[in-house]
């Protein structure tokens, strides 16, 4: 599985692979190098909980939320996206539990 995650990960010739796979990979990924690729599961992981598909599922958004806030605290304190990741997941969580809507994360620049 994780030699086929990785194959994923190659051919999607992109910097981070979103959607469903992305959270699939990542997910996978970051149990075998979680400082390699926690980063951007907690990207990943925020952006999901802004997806359309989840807009009708407050709990879900909410798993998602608390998902990325854990990976990326359970990142090094020396990896360069922790305090990055953490700080979006948990501005990210904290908007949801206010009920305010969520921010893209798709910003030029803003992912791990």
């Amino acid at each position: 599985m994780v030699v086929l995650a990785r194959v994923r990960l190659l051919s999607a010739n992109r910097r981070v692979v979103r959607g469903a796979e992305g959270l699939w990979i990542y997910r996978l990924l970051t149990q075998v190098e979680p400082e390699a690729y926690g980063s951007k599961l907690a990207y990943v992981l925020v952006e999901a909980s802004a997806s359309p598909l989840v807009r009708e599922l407050p709990e879900r958004r909410l798993a998602l939320l608390d998902e990325a806030v854990e990976v990326a605290k359970a990142l090094g304190t020396s990896n360069p996206y922790r305090a990055k990741m953490l700080a979006r997941a948990l501005a990210a969580r904290q908007r949801e539990r206010e009920g305010r809507p969520a921010e893209p994360c798709h910003v030029r620049g803003a992912e791990a």
